[in-house]
């Protein structure tokens, strides 16, 4: 690939790099120039143009990207169509996202042009989680090095998703006259939210004395009942001791050796989480669970949980070596607790942000606000508001900047959530963070993002797009157009939720939608979707009227 100024009258097939805006339409970067497009060039005067020209054996960003994508393919997981040289990929299935090491930065390292970058090994993942991405980085690549990158990933999964198969639980707890019975019963449901994601059932709980030998006979008894439930689940034992191990001979390790078990493990290099304990009755695994596992938030109970889950048989070696990483104290980077981020939200149970902070600069220097103008006798904030309410797929939120006493004032009477953006003057990003900074926003599966001076996106408008969210697992943008031409509402899938926090200026989320690599269903809703009144002309041509 040869990159950099290329004479217009040379450039026929040539890869632009850098967009170039004409009076006859815009050229995109990456866009391959065709003899029309010289002749556009040529009209406009413009003599050269920053490009790359291919060369024997070159790939394009998008061929190389998607002839690796290939290589990658895995049960579990899907992968994007290639765009801008990205292919994405994501989980189909909750589970244990395990990624070779090794493989990976072998791949990295065969040349710069060639990325591949990935979740965390034995990372815990949830169907729709963006779990890889491969990225080529120029607009082209030799073919050779893909070819290189190809022989490698034929020696061995760089990654690969393990499906979490479902057990069935048995809960032993020791009581201890200082443990209260309401700590006990709130382990036992955080123990159950922990295995929503695995479909686990927990399916028996027994509570004994703090003895070794009480809790060895509660162990054998567990395995030696029948299973209640119509499917016959591989079985797991996890107890819960009413003080925490101290020693390999205390009453959890000695109690899996009396039921003529072995000990894998006394101790855990990960922080919260040091005092679990890890056997086995013959092939039934037990978990004798740390204190700090009586709480939802990740530790270290969780990754070896996980593994089990999944199917893995932690060894020594394994556990011994989770140290690096390990301290997840106080860390606040950390992921949300497991009991919110496994809710069992609905896809069509999405967040609503209505963008209603703009200083409405083209109404004039002191004009009138457009979000107040009337019609139908309501403010036109109010209306907009009033129909996402009533389309019931959600919580419905606000955001106000400008002018936001009068434009909170109009809202009166419909449940919102108005949330102020003081820096609402930077641009339409700062609300789209704004939003995001709710927390019924953040963990919602979707965001519907509906601006507030579109007056004719009626209800069953916002039901239709909501229906295709849900009819789309929650893993598809979905976007309102009219006559094919994109427009607005726009619903945001929770994986793009980051990449929405990191845009700045006056801008939306196009650039995410553009480069997250996600499916893009399209509802034709009509005019309404590009139906903006931003001027006095364009308020009362929409049948509005215009207020002090």
């Amino acid at each position: 690939m040869i990159f950099g100024s290329v004479a217009v009258d040379e450039a026929l097939g040539a890869v632009l790099a850098h967009s170039i805006s004409l009076e006859s339409g815009k050229l995109a970067k990456g866009h391959v120039l065709e003899a029309r497009d010289l002749d556009a060039l040529r009209a406009e005067g413009i003599s050269s143009v920053i490009a790359c020209c291919m060369e024997p054996g070159d790939l394009g960003e998008d061929a190389a990207a998607q002839k690796l994508a290939e290589m990658l393919d895995s049960i579990e997981i899907r992968r994007s169509p290639a765009t801008t040289g990205r292919v994405n990929f994501y989980a189909e299935a909750n589970g244990l996202f395990v990624a070779d090491k090794s493989v990976v930065d072998r791949f990295n390292r065969i040349d710069p042009a060639i990325t591949l970058a990935c979740l965390a090994d034995h990372a815990d993942v949830r169907t729709g989680d963006l779990v890889a991405t491969i990225k080529i980085i120029p607009l082209a690549v030799a073919g050779r090095w893909v070819e290189q990158a190809c022989q490698l990933l034929q020696t061995g999964p760089a990654f690969q998703l393990k499906p979490y198969v479902a057990h069935a639980v048995s809960l032993v707890a020791t009581t201890l006259p200082s443990l209260k019975a309401s700590v006990m019963d709130k382990t036992a449901r955080v123990l159950q939210q922990r295995l929503v994601s695995s479909s686990s059932e927990l399916t028996s709980e027994v509570r004994v004395a703090h003895r070794a030998k009480a809790v060895a006979e509660a162990m054998k008894t567990a395995i030696a009942a029948p299973q209640s439930t119509e499917k016959t689940l591989p079985a797991m034992i996890i107890v819960f001791g009413a003080s925490a191990m101290s020693d390999p001979q205390d009453v959890i390790p000695e109690a899996i050796r009396l039921a003529g078990g072995r000990v894998v493990q006394v101790g855990l290099p990960v922080d919260p989480g040091n005092l679990l304990v890890l056997g086995y009755l013959g092939d039934v695994p037990v978990i004798g669970a740390p204190g700090c596992a009586r709480s939802p938030k990740e530790n270290g109970f969780d990754w070896v949980l996980s593994r089990l889950l999944a199917g893995e048989v932690p060894t020594r070696d394994d556990l011994t070596g989770l140290g690096v990483g390990g301290l997840l104290m106080e860390i606040p980077s950390r992921p949300l607790p497991r009991l919110m981020a496994t809710a069992d939200h609905k896809a069509e149970e999405i967040a609503v942000v209505i963008l209603a902070a703009g200083r409405a600069s083209r109404m004039g220097e002191g004009g009138q606000h457009k979000l107040l103008a009337e019609f139908g006798g309501e403010a036109l904030v109010h209306r907009v508001a009033r129909q996402a309410v009533e389309a019931k797929i959600g919580k419905v939120h606000v955001v106000v900047g400008h002018r936001g006493d009068e434009v909170s004032a109009a809202l009166q009477g419909l449940d919102v959530t108005i949330i102020d953006n003081p820096h609402y003057a930077t641009g339409m990003a700062s609300s789209l963070k704004a939003g995001l900074e709710q927390t019924d926003v953040s963990e919602a599966p979707g965001m519907m993002v509906l601006l507030a001076d579109m007056p004719n996106v009626a209800t069953d408008d916002i039901r239709a797009l909501a229906k295709a969210f849900s009819k789309a697992s929650g893993t598809a943008i979905v976007r309102a157009v009219a006559d094919g031409q994109r427009g607005n509402p726009v619903i945001l899938p929770r994986s793009t939720f980051e990449a929405l926090k990191a845009i700045e200026g006056d801008i939306g989320a196009r650039p995410v939608i553009e480069s997250a690599g996600l499916p893009v269903i399209d509802v034709e809703i009509g005019v309404a979707a590009r139906l903006d009144v931003d001027t006095p002309e364009a308020i009362v041509a929409a049948g509005g009227i215009l207020r002090d």
